[in-house]
């Protein structure tokens, strides 16, 4: 399996279509599970912010989940499949796991090393998990992820500049000679956006209102900030009393009417919703500073030194990953070794039983801990090296090689690796693989734990995973 990404954003698309392929909660739910139920995809995860809507997914076949993928999205959002294809970016596998760290770095947004894209990305993957569409590829993915974006924004001037669409529209305020000192600004929204567009303004000392169509929200919201909330009903009231309009509701369709922002003489409008809240032609009776507006002027402040040293840590996270899934992915295969070669010592201990009726209980223990002793080190360094061989970049299938040196059957393997439901036998291959080899939950258990002590010797901070990708290991960090 691998991930594939396809990405309809800012950088791919203009703000008109990116507006129709916005999704709201539900219509992304509903694509996650769809998705998921194809017969090429297993794990699903969409991500819809205003600078993107992307789809991550978990694939055994490119082309026909790329297809998949395309012809869902089409539909969920009305653009024809053929539009969508000429407005995207697809990722693969090693370029999907860049990506998204990009992503969560604020790298990729338009406004560079914004941090609201954490919490966006933490949103999606909390409802893709409560949908069941995420399993542990995608999972594993999404977490580390949203650790590298942490540490960008922590350890790098990129992430630290506190920049956001925000206060990119109220750069391009300033430029349009608009200044907040005594001004009066009513925000409409109480979602993220919303809230940050609070606080940045609050700690301008603005006179701040918010409306809300759920009002509980909108004081919530107000307590934090030292404002005062009004219900969506008393919209107008509040309009009569600003100087500034701020909107981000998430809504689907006009917030905001030309008429509203005529009637109200308000000497600004900031639209950061998409698709827009306010209508175009409010533009014509007070500068409208809207999303289509920011894409075309230049909202990356960061310099070239910080987006150098911010590139710095996103390569090396994802090479990281990249290194600890390949060792994870070879982990079955060396179980599988370890297993065969604990039943090998039982099949020939009770053989020399048989020879020698002779010898003593002491005597016996050990001959048992002097085999067993001889084959824990004679697979020790290969089972440390092959991991260590897995983690670099070389284009060797060291699984591969392990299974055709000592012919394991990779049936065999997978009956290792995924046991039956409790209480269930085994049927079909799985069944066939464990007659096969009759493998012992002893060997099998002993087999992993062995394993785990290769994995950690090799790099103690290594998560391994069986192929259920159940964690079997963990390592910390000195």
């Amino acid at each position: 399996m691998s991930i594939l990404v396809l990405s309809v954003s800012h950088k791919t698309a203009p703000v008109d279509l990116l507006s129709r392929a916005s999704m709201d909660v539900v219509t992304a739910a509903r694509l996650e599970t769809g998705l998921a139920e194809s017969e090429h995809i297993d794990e699903a995860v969409v991500l819809s912010t205003c600078n993107r809507t992307e789809v991550y997914a978990n694939v055994s076949r490119f082309h026909h989940s790329l297809d998949d993928i395309t012809n869902r999205v089409a539909e969920a959002t009305g653009l024809a499949p053929n539009t969508l294809q000429q407005h995207c970016a697809v990722f693969y596998d090693e370029a999907a796991v860049s990506h998204l760290f990009n992503v969560t770095s604020g790298l990729d947004s338009m406004v560079v090393g914004e941090n609201q894209i954490l919490g966006q990305v933490k949103t999606a993957l909390s409802r893709a998990q409560d949908s069941g569409t995420v399993g542990p590829s995608l999972n594993q993915l999404f977490q580390q992820g949203l650790r590298v974006g942490k540490r960008v924004q922590s350890d790098t001037e990129v992430g630290s500049a506190g920049h956001s669409l925000m206060t990119a529209a109220l750069d391009e305020l300033y430029q349009q000679g608009i200044r907040l000192v005594g001004q009066r600004v009513v925000i409409v929204g109480a979602g993220s956006m919303a809230a940050l567009s609070a606080h940045t303004l609050a700690a301008e000392g603005v006179d701040l209102t918010l409306v809300n169509r759920t009002y509980d929200k909108a004081v919530h919201l107000a307590r934090a900030v030292g404002a005062v909330a009004r219900p969506m009903a008393e919209l107008d009231v509040a309009l009569e009393d600003a100087d500034i309009l701020v909107t981000c509701t998430g809504a689907r369709g006009t917030v905001i009417t030309a008429e509203q922002v005529r009637d109200a003489a308000l000497s600004a409008v900031i639209d950061l919703a998409l698709p827009a809240d306010v209508e175009k032609a409010a533009g014509r009776y007070a500068p409208l500073i809207n999303i289509a507006l920011l894409m075309e002027r230049d909202t990356d402040h960061a310099t070239a030194s910080q987006l150098r040293d911010a590139q710095l840590v996103v390569g090396e996270e994802t090479r990281d990953f990249l290194a600890q899934r390949r060792a994870a992915q070879v982990k079955p295969t060396v179980v599988a070794l370890r297993a065969m070669a604990s039943d090998v010592v039982e099949s020939e201990l009770e053989r020399l039983a048989g020879l020698t009726p002779d010898l003593t209980g002491a005597e016996r223990d050990e001959v048992h801990k002097t085999v067993r002793r001889v084959v824990d080190k004679l697979l020790h360094q290969p089972t440390v090296r092959v991991q260590e061989y897995a983690r670099s970049e070389q284009e060797v299938d060291y699984a591969a090689a392990l299974r055709d040196l000592f012919a394991l059957d990779p049936e065999h393997m997978q009956a290792v690796t995924t046991p039956p439901p409790d209480g269930a036998a085994p049927r079909g291959a799985a069944a066939s693989a464990t007659a096969g080899v009759t493998l012992a939950a002893g060997s099998v258990a002993s087999a992993a734990r062995a394993v785990d002590s290769a994995t950690l010797a090799v790099d103690p901070a290594l998560r391994a995973v069986d192929s259920t990708g159940r964690t079997i290991s963990t390592g910390a960090r000195a």
